[in-house]
């Protein structure tokens, strides 16, 4: 009969068992189809994707590239998340450290009547890692260190996506009490002119009345987007991780952004988006602790041995008494553990079951967001050029009632409903700038934008 090596016989079935083996991304048909009903234009080459622009070139901004950086220093959950790190790296060492020999050292004291005698006896015990529990411990160990890496880029990205909306929701909110502020002036005027009018008989006490009512309106708007800017600075000084105080800003219409977003192919979700990394490196992770459950059906080696010596308490180190060494081969194997190794294995499957799931549910959640921020933009976009043609056509019809009303030839009621209409428009064009804005903040937060190259902190 041949006969095999042990090492062969060693080597068959730890590879037939899966210990040894390295954790491969698993295939995601998915990814291929993760946009849907985007502009061709939009899906091009990886290199003019802007997911790979930093936060400091896409947001012009100096003001806010300010308060981005104040807030990457100060705020709390991103502090936090990179302790997380440090504690996953002290882990990750830990393991590594389990491959080396332990050492330690024995002294003893012995009383009798004949005599009394001291000994020290260092000894040294090392766990072969015959069965891969050592290695698979370290390798899950290093998936760990990788998830909470993604973990804090994750919370880096989402807190400069934050910072901005943020801050570009106070541009809004201003450039919405400027129309708001304005509008009143108009109606004022109005008040008067209305005034004069009924005092020639041109008109009559309702018109006034309804004139002043509006204005009352646009006031009881402008301290409700007061109390707004106060709560949204407070709410951004508290982002930022800073006491509450004046946020200097820009203005709307200042703020400038690509004309044309490329978004790059769906391997950019894998590459470029860390809550995807986060949840590979989960599935990894799971992988080596199927492999470390399995590992626990074999046997522990551990080799050991301790060498040292005894001499009478008193006399000369240099002259010991007797010699103290022994070797030691111990291999401790399962026999009957309750069905623990078969339960941890099964637990051991089953989650890593749900890491390839929650994997694949990244992925899929990845694509709506890309999906969703891009067709907001289109969106956006095109209100905006309708937005432009209305408030030009509503600026005509309120110049034109209020110059018909002047000379007689129409009532108040259809000049209120005029400036109305166009406040109302004007408003309406604050907000679809903002979604534009807001609309490229998120893009460029779902396509990963904003992370650091692996490897380098904040």
């Amino acid at each position: 009969m041949k006969k095999f090596p042990a090492i062969t016989v060693f080597c068959l079935l730890t590879s037939a068992c899966g210990i040894y083996t390295d954790y491969q991304r698993p295939e995601m048909p998915v990814v291929d189809s993760l946009y849907t009903h985007l502009h061709a234009e939009a899906v091009s080459n990886d290199s003019s994707s802007i997911a790979f622009l930093p936060w400091e070139e896409l947001f012009a901004d100096s003001l806010l590239r300010g308060y981005i950086r104040t807030g990457l220093e100060n705020n709390t959950d991103l502090n936090i998340a990179r302790l997380k790190v440090e504690e996953a790296e002290a882990t990750l060492e830990a393991s590594r450290r389990a491959f080396l020999p332990s050492v330690s050292a024995d002294a003893g004291l012995s009383v009798s009547t004949g005599g009394s005698s001291f000994s020290v006896s260092p000894s040294v015990q090392w766990e072969i890692d015959a069965f891969g529990k050592l290695r698979n411990t370290r390798k899950g160990a290093e998936a760990a260190l990788e998830q909470s890496r993604a973990y804090t880029q994750a919370v880096r990205t989402q807190l400069i996506a934050t910072i901005a909306d943020s801050y570009y929701t106070l541009l809004m909110l201003d450039q919405q009490m400027e129309i708001s502020r304005r509008t009143m002036a108009t109606w004022e005027e109005n008040i008067r002119s209305l005034s004069a009018l009924k005092r020639a008989g041109k008109t009559n006490e309702a018109a006034v009345l309804q004139a002043n009512a509006n204005r009352l309106q646009v006031e009881a708007s402008i301290l409700s987007m007061q109390q707004q800017i106060y709560e949204q600075e407070s709410a951004f000084s508290a982002l930022l991780g800073i006491a509450p105080g004046e946020i200097r800003r820009g203005r709307l219409d200042d703020q400038s952004f690509p004309e044309d977003l490329s978004i790059g192919l769906p391997l950019h979700l894998l590459q470029r988006r860390p809550d995807v990394r986060q949840a590979e490196f989960a599935l990894a992770e799971s992988f080596y602790a199927e492999n470390l459950a399995r590992s626990y059906f074999y046997p522990g080696i551990t080799l050991g041995g301790s060498a040292g010596w005894s001499t009478a308490l008193g006399a000369a180190i240099s002259d010991p008494a007797g010699w103290i060494a022994d070797a030691l081969l111990a291999l401790t194997a399962p026999l009957f553990d309750r069905g623990a190794n078969s339960a941890r294995l099964r637990i051991a499957e089953a989650r890593q079951q749900e890491a390839m799931l929650s994997f694949r549910q990244t992925l899929i959640d990845a694509g709506t967001e890309v999906n969703n921020a891009l067709v907001a933009w289109q969106t956006a976009r095109d209100r905006l050029n309708v937005d432009q043609r209305l408030i030009m056509n509503l600026q005509a019809a309120v110049w034109n009632t209020n110059l018909l009303m002047k000379h007689g030839l129409t009532n108040y009621l259809e000049v209120l409903t005029a400036q109305q209409t166009l406040l109302q428009a004007e408003l309406a064009q604050s907000s679809d700038k903002y979604a534009e804005i807001q609309s490229v903040i998120y893009l460029y937060h779902a396509l990963g934008g904003g992370s650091e190259p692996a490897g380098q902190s904040d």
